[in-house]
């Protein structure tokens, strides 16, 4: 039996271009979200959309795993940047992910620990963090490889950007990533976070979101199509 591959989308426009890439044999909706089967460059492939936030993107994965079978999970999206050698559009590449709204410190645990779990922090697998270095460096796209930063808040103060870079060496900041990997990581799915920088994370904005999410879109299709020529 062929592996299957799971990717999951952030933004309507990446799971559109993806779709387009696809020779798609069917579709299901389960859990409210819509997972659609196929190949593309003869890798099976199943694609869905997560919605936002930890439990959507928990869920999703959850569901790739059970139902589809799938052997390793591709998730691309957008970030705010806490790292400040990233610029608008640039790409992180998760080394690992983390939870950085995990916070039981009055107890005594150090912040985004989570308790009596073996591990807080999810590392990426290896070979699909390389494959996804080759990919941007093919493309001549800038990218950084670092820790991704999750939680169920939206990041758009300067002061919270430097607390996360300072307290928990954060690359950027979303609300999804540590959600997928900790899912994976019970399940020991290899797994690798995407992510495009939509902003500095500080209420900045030097693009019309837009437009970015269209520039976000085209090159997260670009990296997954390199990826998936080389699994």
């Amino acid at each position: 039996m062929s592996q299957v591959i799971g990717i999951i989308g952030a933004m309507d426009e990446e799971i559109q271009l993806m779709q387009g890439s696809m020779t798609q044999e069917h579709s299901r909706i389960k859990a409210g979200i819509t997972y659609y089967e196929g190949t593309i460059h003869g890798k099976r492939i199943v694609l869905c959309k997560s919605g936002v936030g930890k439990v959507n993107a928990a869920v999703t994965t959850q569901i790739l795993i059970d139902t589809f079978g799938v052997s390793r999970v591709l998730f691309t999206g957008v970030a705010g940047a806490l790292h400040p050698d990233l610029d608008i559009a640039d790409i992180v590449i998760s080394s690992e992910c983390m939870q950085h709204d995990m916070d039981v410190t009055p107890l005594g645990y150090a912040k985004g620990v989570i308790p009596d779990a073996e591990i807080s922090i999810f590392p990426a697998d290896a070979a699909l963090v390389q494959l996804a270095e080759q990919a941007c460096a093919e493309l001549g796209q800038k990218f950084l490889t670092g820790r991704v930063l999750s939680g169920d808040q939206f990041i758009a103060s300067k002061d919270a950007v430097a607390a996360l870079r300072a307290e928990m060496d954060g690359a950027c900041a979303e609300m999804e990533g540590a959600a997928v990997a900790q899912a994976c990581s019970m399940n020991a799915i290899p797994f690798v976070v995407l992510r495009s920088m939509s902003d500095k994370a500080d209420g900045s904005a030097e693009m019309n979101y837009r437009d970015f999410t269209i520039l976000a879109s085209e090159r997260s299709h670009a990296i997954l199509e390199h990826m998936l020529k080389a699994l």
